[in-house]
């Protein structure tokens, strides 16, 4: 079947670059597991297929499905969130060029930036990506290349209006790169808004399932294409064709896994928001949410990831983190599975004691497709543990 940019999202995820294998009519198509390709006399390629580094017929058709749901004209898949990021960055900036990011930027994401890139020559910035002002500024006043946003950002749920920040970096003569992760192509479109690369940490809701680790870059522009396909051909940081399977297996159920995350995710924010051991609810589905009508136009629906913060501090935070069944204390995020998460010492801990450190009393939910009831009834038994120092 032939996909159509006209046709729906949930067509898209079941069909882009997943046709039926012709010699069999197997419905599926097969997963090439080859590391290297027969060539009918030297550079006789078939199809262009070489070797696996370069090229691999399972990647390729999780890369145009990528594409499909993004919007995009050119995907490219890797072996992790951070070795597309880290892909990305070689292939765009050069020593002396400067990175304004998001000041609740992914852990992970800041260390690659300041640590690792940063002893390459890139410098960065940390900026309240609400703040346009201080945007255009920190744009301003150093060689920046890349504009930098999460949104909803990790863990704080700040909402960041995309198409107002692709104004203020292509002003500046810069790209403005979105993590959409949380969101997910379901949910939200940034190439649509104006951005010019969307990245994923295909880990989580892409691929949906906790069980396969992977990246993704996404472009509408042919010489960005060009440029980070070479980087990810000559670096090899790729996804394996199991991994690129069980990533197209899962995407193909996005949009059915999105309604229900977002449905649980604003039932669990509006029964935490009731509670009197709550400090605050990050949820941009509510509407005390600062972000709530920028997101309302942004996005389809407002997701599965919850923040929470509580009056009892870091004790209460630990105690709730330490106390549930459904909820399962571990990294990660966007699983079938409900996870909870205590940012400060573990997604976050690489930013503890600069200015994107998480408060202590927060943790981070990611509900997953279980029955709201119980994950209502796990949190209220985990709160009975608050003030009790178990």
């Amino acid at each position: 079947m032939s996909v159509s940019e006209n046709q729906g999202f949930n067509t898209r995820a079941v069909h882009a670059g997943q046709a039926f294998e012709p010699r069999t009519g197997a419905v599926v198509p097969p997963l090439h597991f080859s590391s290297t390709y027969a060539q009918d006399g030297i550079g006789g390629l078939r199809d262009g297929y070489e070797y696996g580094r370069g090229g691999n017929p399972t990647r390729d058709a999780l890369q145009e499905q990528l594409a499909a749901l993004e919007g995009g004209s050119h995907a490219y898949s890797f072996s992790s969130g951070l070795a597309a990021e880290d892909s990305l960055i070689r292939a765009l900036t050069r020593p002396g060029d400067h990175i304004v990011l998001g000041n609740d930027a992914y852990g992970g994401t800041y260390r690659l930036i300041s640590r690792v890139l940063g002893d390459w020559g890139i410098g960065n910035t940390p900026v309240d990506m609400a703040d346009l002002d201080a945007v255009a500024a920190a744009i301003a006043a150093n060689k920046t290349r890349l504009v930098w946003v999460e949104t909803p950002s990790n863990p704080m749920m700040k909402i960041t209006d995309i198409e107002a920040l692709a104004k203020l970096a292509h002003d500046a003569g810069a790209l403005l790169v979105v993590d959409n992760t949380f969101a997910s192509p379901y949910l939200q479109t940034p190439l649509a808004l104006g951005a010019d690369i969307v990245v994923h940490s295909t880990t989580k809701y892409i691929g949906g399932h906790s069980d396969v680790v992977g990246g993704a870059i996404v472009v509408n522009d042919a010489s960005l294409a060009e440029k980070i396909g070479f980087v990810q051909f000559a670096v090899g940081a790729v996804s394996g064709p199991m991994d690129a399977f069980l990533t197209t297996r899962g995407l193909k159920t996005l949009g059915v896994r999105m309604d229900r995350h977002s449905d649980n995710g604003l039932a669990v924010a509006e029964w935490l928001l009731q509670r009197p051991e709550v400090e605050a609810v990050l949820y941009p589905g509510l509407p005390s949410h600062p972000g709530h009508e920028l997101a309302r136009k942004q996005m389809k629906k407002f997701g599965g990831m919850v923040s929470v913060q509580f009056k009892g501090g870091e004790a209460a935070a630990r105690a709730v983190a330490e106390n549930t069944s459904v909820f399962t204390l571990a990294e990660s995020l966007g699983g079938i599975e409900s996870l909870m998460n205590y940012p400060s010492e573990m997604t976050h801990a690489s930013v503890k004691g600069t200015e994107l450190a998480v408060p202590v009393n927060l943790i981070r939910l990611s509900c997953g497709i279980e029955d709201v009831e119980d994950l209502i009834a796990d949190l209220e038994h985990a709160f009975t543990f608050i003030g009790t120092g178990s």
